[in-house]
């Protein structure tokens, strides 16, 4: 199998990093309607419980990675009054969120900016939380971008991952890959207009080290794993890690 950082949504020379920026930017905006209506909506639940393990350390101010177009950085804002710092390679999917953010009049609380998970343009020790929901697996190098967050987060302060797993236990593991590689691409291509994002999707789920191998690149990053939480029979997982104080 090979390993996360080298599935890539196309087959070009290019970096990873620059082809994640260009699949998103192509399908930004579809990428609401695609991403509700394949998830049937239960994503919106794991959201709230990330939003739940941020708030129980009442933070002032929260980073989300790979926030595309703002669904958890609002979530965030209305569940913990916190002020929410937005980053992410792909500028269209943050115009889409920009929008959104405005709309829900939350522009004073969520600021959304361009910037790389590897080499975010913030001081060390910034960060009171900082989350990252279904982004961790499109990172170039994934120990790099763990290491990066580790260093703008403050001490004591916390990570909560939000990705994509894969179920254990019949018949659900079954279900899941059926839905993954024959029925969400065939949606996905028909609606996005680009062939290649919504099979790379499955590609990069199975090739993403999760569960406890996502612990152990935690740990190689510096960071402390605290609570791994399987969600709707281990479609995703749910990581909470700490910077020790």
């Amino acid at each position: 199998m090979a390993g996360a950082e080298n599935i890539k949504p196309y087959d070009s020379e290019s970096a990873k990093k620059e082809q994640v920026a260009e699949m998103f930017n192509n399908i930004s905006k579809r990428y609401d309607l695609l991403n509700h209506l394949l998830s049937l909506n239960i994503d919106k639940g794991w959201r709230r419980k990330v939003v739940s393990m941020v708030k129980a350390d009442a933070p002032t101010l929260v980073l989300d990675v790979a926030t595309g177009t703002a669904d958890l950085a609002i979530a965030l804002a209305k569940g913990t009054g916190a002020d929410i710092t937005g980053a992410d390679i792909s500028e269209g999917m943050l115009e889409v969120g920009r929008g959104k953010v405005a709309k829900k009049g939350l522009s004073k609380k969520i600021v959304l900016e361009l910037g790389d998970s590897e080499n975010l343009p913030y001081a060390d020790a910034t960060f009171d939380a900082i989350t990252v929901a279904f982004g961790v697996r499109n990172f170039q190098n994934l120990h790099n971008g763990l290491k990066d967050m580790m260093r703008v987060l403050k001490p004591g302060g916390q990570l909560v991952v939000l990705e994509f797993s894969q179920p254990r236990y019949f018949p659900f593991k079954q279900l899941y890959w059926f839905y993954f590689k024959a029925i969400l691409p065939t949606v996905g291509k028909l609606v996005s207009k680009d062939p290649r994002a919504y099979t790379y999707l499955p590609e990069s789920v199975e090739a993403f080290p999760y569960g406890a191998a996502f612990e152990k690149e935690l740990v190689r990053a510096g960071l402390t794993p605290k609570r791994m939480r399987p969600v709707t029979f281990g479609i995703a997982t749910i990581y909470q890690a700490r910077k020790e104080a």
